[in-house]
């Protein structure tokens, strides 16, 4: 019999890194899978449904809710959003590692549906580094960035609520640790 897989949970601020060292894991690790979210909110050009997020009528999502099918939940710009309970379970007993990048919020209500989930938060070496790694992107407006800092400040407050925290100053370092601390064999 095949044993267990494990759920990692990774947050931290906008534009600390999260995506590029999950795209790492992803590709250097085969047993690991990203979680999907289900949402309400319609496909963009190019999404599938069950490949980018599970793609779901409002009745439906509340359906979910109320039988507590979400390990995590939550409305944004009028549409729902949440990691679907019963695939994360399936692929955790079929041995695989779950990871899901999810938001500090999200990531207190997994505490509470799944509380031997691995919290990992990546932090970056300052909020002078965080901006000028936002405003590098290019793609933010000055109130956005000014938006993601202020968030940034509120988030940085739960650093303590987390079983680790991995400070992004070099993101092939970052990316060790968190490897290390999910119990990932290095290829």
């Amino acid at each position: 019999m095949s044993s267990l897989g494990n759920l990692t949970v990774l947050t931290g601020p906008s534009g600390v890194g999260k995506g590029t060292i999950v795209r790492k894991i992803l590709d250097m690790h085969t047993d690991v899978w990203l979680s999907i979210s289900a949402t309400t909110r319609q496909s963009r050009p190019g999404e599938i449904d069950g490949q980018h997020y599970f793609f779901l009528e409002k009745k439906e999502f509340q359906k979910i809710i109320d039988q507590k099918g979400f390990l995590e939940w939550a409305s944004f710009s009028n549409n729902f959003y949440g990691t679907p309970k019963k695939i994360v379970k399936e692929k955790i007993e079929k041995g695989n590692n779950v990871l899901l990048e999810i938001e500090v919020e999200g990531a207190r209500q997994i505490r509470k549906s799944y509380p031997e989930a691995l919290q990992i938060f990546l932090s970056p070496p300052n909020l002078f580094e965080l901006e000028k790694r936002i405003r590098g992107r290019g793609t933010e407006t000055e109130y956005s960035i000014r938006n993601r800092l202020a968030i940034a400040k509120k988030e940085l407050i739960a650093i303590k609520e987390f079983d680790a925290v991995v400070i992004n100053e070099d993101i092939d370092k970052a990316f060790k640790e968190i490897e290390v601390l999910m119990g990932l064999k290095s290829n």
